[in-house]
């Protein structure tokens, strides 16, 4: 099982990033995805989730209305869209799929994102 993402980098606040999560080795169109951030200090935070089939979307209060998670079942790909970037965004992001089937949860080796001017 493999969870690859992209698309971090580096951006000035207000600016926007979109994340990619591939996956490969399960049957992505069962999973529930995932993001989470780590910042420097502090602990693992979920983002944002999706269901396996699209339908139910939850965001943590901090990025209301500012990010927005979606997936292609065909391209076995998540996307995390980030717009009106701030400092406090800065953080290692990772991708997770969850089975529901077998309970078991994978991670991607996350990708970094930094907003400063």
């Amino acid at each position: 099982v493999h969870l690859v993402e992209s698309g971090g980098g580096y951006v000035q606040p207000g600016g926007s990033l979109t994340l990619s999560c591939t996956v490969s080795g399960l049957l992505f169109s069962r999973c529930r995805m995932s993001w989470f951030r780590q910042a420097p200090g502090k602990g693992r935070e979920l983002v944002a989730q999706i269901s396996s089939d699209g339908v139910t979307i939850w965001y943590a209060e901090s990025v209301k209305g500012r990010f927005t998670i979606s997936r292609d079942n065909a391209k076995a790909t998540v996307y995390l869209q980030m717009n009106s970037l701030k400092p406090d965004d800065t953080a290692v992001y990772y991708c997770q799929a969850y089975l529901r089937t077998t309970y078991d949860d994978y991670w991607g080796q996350g990708t970094q994102v930094t907003v400063s001017s």
